[in-house]
């Protein structure tokens, strides 16, 4: 049930756009349209706010129409909120008052669109000159502490958004996160296990500074990273993490990626409202026989103590009420639960959790949604009931989000370990099977797939990081934590379909590399890439040029299914995926032989036969026979 609240005040959301000038012509440029785009879908009523940087800092006064005027930041200076609030002209104490005089730096988008459109146009390559062999000077940190200062002075408390715009890594000022010298390269993952790299902590000190201020203020802070090189993610993970920002990670301001994505942020619902809520807070009460551990996902913990909640904390725990920035239909969290034996379990057939949300409608009024989920209570030896409300699909994507959780204080490899324990403890306890007797062993239908998606949980890019920067690992893991439970299910085992002579239809075939035949095309969807193979056959017919003979209609048809459903995928997830096309034996084909199982068989399978696959993860069977052995075991 939503209940649309009564107004206290209503304003219009907040979007304050930082955006870096120390790309190339070209990428500025693109970025330029991407973002007068945006401007025009943008509600009407919309407060804007513009901020560029490069070695400083400028903070666009928008109600100046006559020409174009900024107020100058230095980019190595650490500003404090005062300091911000006089240097900006921001008089007095009273809210209504500051709200007045930051009206120069925040309009509504039908007041300021012409004058930010040519404030864009007008938008060049930072002035400031870069030597031979350095990088040029981005204050990106302080950059952020401008914006984040400015909404904390204008609109505490009230729903808005930060969008950083970043062609590079920050490289100057506070939160810089590699040296200005190219011969300095910026941080690996070797540098990281090595703690070899010297701006990792005091920059991840810093943003998570700037993130829990927009917290705790209610904004949310969006990264969009568009660079061929690591920018610094890693450490600015946070800024997306607590306020429930978007984030974005591609290679240029030109791709679908990034431009899609941008579009897709500000599309409307059936009534006209953006597709978004800001500053919601997130409340549960409880059973008196239920406590809550914490939660796993966007957003920080209000540490409040209370009945409700467990001494064991899981992520975000010690509270049973949580602060996000922005959240829409795709924003999920994840809560642990704990059961406390408080009275017999004779008087306890059902337990209630109530989630309470509350956040503040794109249109400007609050609104509180109120979920009660009643769940029953199960015996401890009524084994045949428990299993009967098992959901493995959800208890997957929980597991690997705690593994995410749990692999930023410990050990990749120790990570693994407790994922095999936790396995291992649950397929002995309900499978069916003798002791000793691996032959024997049996486990049901609600459990089945389980191990399966465990399996390749353990050799993804969210434990491995094997040829996955710094950078890609953190995007990846704060995707995982963030998205439901089909679209994380996808990113822990990818879907795979067949497109084929033998059906008129995409079939879904094994994530196996004995479904690389060569009479085929596949089709791989990871979430973040969307991969179209054709076989060693199929690649054969297209050169001799089949497609284009009317003899061969079927074949063109062939072609053009896969191309058509990939198109449709990436019109409906954000951010929008990338798209990739290859043939058998070519470089990108590499992607799918990393996600597949390393069985090696297959008949008629060029990849296999041609002796190009090497691997040193273990098969899908090899992995359930130990596993087996193991839960047999006395």
């Amino acid at each position: 049930m939503e209940y649309i609240l009564p107004p206290v005040v209503i304003l219009p959301p907040v979007f304050v756009f930082v955006v870096d000038t120390c790309c190339d012509t070209e990428e500025l440029s693109y970025l330029k349209s991407s973002l007068q785009q945006s401007l025009s879908i943008l509600p009407a009523e919309a407060l804007i706010g513009f901020i560029t940087f490069g070695k400083n800092v400028y903070a666009y006064n928008l109600g100046w129409t006559e020409n174009t005027r900024c107020y100058a930041f230095r980019g190595d200076k650490k500003y404090e909120l005062p300091q911000i609030k006089d240097l900006l002209g921001l008089i007095g104490n009273d809210p209504r008052s500051v709200q007045t005089g930051a009206r120069r730096f925040l309009m509504p988008a039908s007041e300021c669109e012409l004058a930010l459109n040519n404030i864009i146009e007008d938008l060049s390559k930072d002035a400031w000159p870069v030597p031979q062999g350095s990088r040029p000077l981005r204050c990106v940190g302080n950059a952020l502490n401008i914006a984040v200062s400015l909404m904390e002075l204008a609109y505490t408390r009230h729903g808005g958004r930060i969008m950083l715009f970043a062609g590079g890594a920050a490289s100057f000022g506070p939160g810089m996160i590699v040296g200005d010298k190219l011969v300095d390269s910026i941080r690996t993952q070797s540098d990281i296990k090595n703690d070899n790299a010297k701006y990792l902590k005091p920059a991840i000190q810093f943003y998570q500074g700037i993130s829990e201020r927009a917290a705790n203020n209610g904004h949310a802070i969006d990264i969009f990273c568009c660079a061929i090189d690591q920018i610094g993610l890693l450490e600015m993970r946070s800024l997306s993490e607590k306020t429930g920002g978007y984030l974005v990670l591609t290679d240029t301001f030109k791709s679908d990626v990034f431009r899609l994505s941008l579009q897709k942020i500000f599309s409307r619902d059936d009534t006209g409202a953006l597709r978004m809520g800001f500053n919601s807070t997130i409340q549960t009460f409880l059973s008196p026989d239920i406590k809550v551990n914490g939660a796993i996902g966007p957003g920080i913990g209000i540490k409040k103590k209370n009945p409700f909640v467990s001494e064991v904390e899981i992520g975000m725990g010690g509270t049973n009420h949580w602060q996000i920035g922005s959240i829409d239909n795709q924003t999920t969290l994840s809560f642990h639960l704990d059961i406390v034996n408080q009275e017999p379990q004779a008087k306890r057939t059902h337990a209630f959790v109530q989630f309470q949300t509350k956040y503040q409608h794109s249109g400007g009024r609050s609104r509180l949604r109120v979920t009660t989920v009643k769940y029953p209570v199960v015996e401890s030896g009524n084994i045949a009931k428990f299993i009967s409300g098992f959901d493995q699909e959800t208890a997957a994507v929980i597991m690997a989000r705690w593994a995410v959780s749990k692999s930023e204080t410990e050990e990749t490899i120790d990570v693994i370990r407790w994922i095999d324990r936790t396995l291992i403890r649950l397929v002995k306890k309900f499978g069916e099977y003798q002791q000793e007797m691996p032959h024997t062993f049996r486990l049901c239908r609600e459990f089945g797939l389980y191990p399966q998606f465990m399996f390749h949980m353990r050799r993804s890019q969210f434990l491995q990081t094997f040829n996955v920067s710094p950078d890609e690992s953190a995007y990846y893991r704060t995707m995982l934590v963030r998205e439901n439970v089909t679209n994380s299910l996808l990113m822990i085992q990818p879907a795979l379909l067949q497109y084929s002579f033998e059906s008129p239809h995409p079939t879904p075939v094994l994530l196996d590399i004995a479904s690389l035949k060569n009479n085929v095309i596949l089709l791989l969807d990871t979430f973040f890439t969307v991969l179209i193979w054709h076989g060693d056959l199929i690649v054969k017919w297209k050169k001799l040029g089949y497609q284009e003979q009317e003899e061969y209609e079927n074949f063109r048809e062939l072609l053009k299914l896969p191309v058509a459903d990939a198109q449709s995928i990436l019109v409906e997830r954000f951010p929008v995926p990338r798209l990739i096309e290859t043939d058998c034996g070519k470089g990108a084909e590499r992607l799918l032989k990393a996600k597949v199982n390393p069985s090696g068989m297959g008949a008629g399978n060029a990849t296999v036969e041609s002796g190009n696959y090497f691997t040193e993860d273990v098969s899908m069977k090899t992995f359930m026979d130990r596993l087996i052995e193991y839960a047999v075991k006395a």
